[in-house]
């Protein structure tokens, strides 16, 4: 029998009718009891919050990723199932990937329709991430939805309300689900997980800021003024913006400000092709390309390296290594 810890968090999985829209409410054993247990998997099932996702604070999210840690000190526990809410829930998933360092699986999952829809899709979701969580090992953190599987890592929402709603569009998901199994297609490569970090005195302000035709500095550095630790730019094409922010990217980086450069484009990495505004001259501003990770998850990436330490040099190193970057190693001075 495989002892599986279902986690609840709220999300469309667990809302209801409010009178004028959907809103979760729905504690998690209501959830549960909406979904076949596949068998040989015995459910148990902590509350953690019941909350919309967009609502979802760094606070919550660190709840989370201590509760997972705490509730997989327990050797009797074969995997962990998160409920939660869609809007949110690629950087729920890839935030606790960064802290994970056990082969027994994490599952997030959660649904496009309400609790109580006839057709929802919430019950099918929660039986195969609970299949998922009882038959696979050394994956890391995953998402099970609508029969597929995917990695934490790269993993965004790509449809507002349909079914099919999660996917890397950059890599192939992880594996399938159906007929009472898994099929594994790929192992995702993961950088070693990091030290689980300190309870913040007061939330550390990570901001993201959007570039466009038109676009200049002031929303950069009003972020900046307004006491941001880290910023994420997100920028067009391969990584591109203008001089001007440039400039501000320059001016904060030596302010101590974590700046990570990502793009808006659905997939291919942020690569240093052109200058004059471009990926160049913002590596060279500071900037730290974030690969093939999108806004949500990069600001995660920042989040955990803001989390990490207070030393600006040490951000910089912990992000490239959440990123899976390549970290230079400090040289000593040559003795005379």
């Amino acid at each position: 029998m495989k002892r599986i810890v279902v986690i609840s968090t709220g999300g469309t999985i667990a809302s209801r009718w409010q009178g004028s829209g959907f809103a979760a409410d729905a504690h998690g054993q209501e959830v549960m009891a909406t979904a076949a247990v596949p068998e040989g998997v015995a459910i148990e099932v902590v509350d953690l919050f019941s909350v919309n996702s967009p609502r979802l604070t760094t606070a919550h999210q660190l709840t989370l990723v201590r509760t997972v840690h705490e509730v997989l000190a327990d050797p009797g526990v074969d995997g962990v199932v998160v409920t939660h809410g869609t809007d949110t829930l690629e950087e729920s998933a890839f935030l606790v990937d960064l802290y994970h360092d056990d082969p027994r699986p994490v599952v997030f999952t959660g649904a496009q329709l309400p609790l109580d829809a006839e057709d929802g899709d919430g019950p099918r979701n929660l039986h195969d991430a609970l299949l998922t969580a009882s038959l696979t090992r050394d994956l890391g953190v995953l998402v099970a939805f609508d029969g597929k599987v995917h990695a934490a890592r790269g993993t965004v929402k790509t449809h507002t309300v349909g079914p099919d709603a999660f996917a890397d569009p950059s890599h192939a998901r992880v594996g399938d689900i159906g007929f009472g199994k898994v099929s594994v297609r790929r192992r995702p490569a993961r950088p070693a997980a990091l030290p689980l970090p300190g309870v913040p005195e007061s939330r550390p302000r990570v901001d993201m800021v959007m570039h466009h035709a038109d676009g200049d500095p002031l929303l950069l550095n009003a972020a900046v003024e307004a006491g941001a630790q880290g910023v994420v730019l997100v920028a067009t094409g391969a990584g591109n913006a203008t001089p001007e922010v440039v400039s501000a990217v320059a001016t904060a980086t030596a302010r101590g400000v974590l700046v990570a450069l990502t793009t808006r484009v659905p997939s291919g990495p942020v690569s240093q092709i052109y200058t004059h505004g471009g990926g160049v001259d913002l590596v060279a501003a500071g900037a730290v390309p974030t690969g093939l990770l999108r806004a949500g998850q990069a600001r995660v990436a920042v989040l955990a390296a803001v989390l990490a330490t207070t030393d600006t040099d040490e951000r910089v190193r912990v992000l490239r290594h959440v990123l899976g970057q390549p970290v230079p190693v400090p040289t000593e001075p040559a003795r005379t």
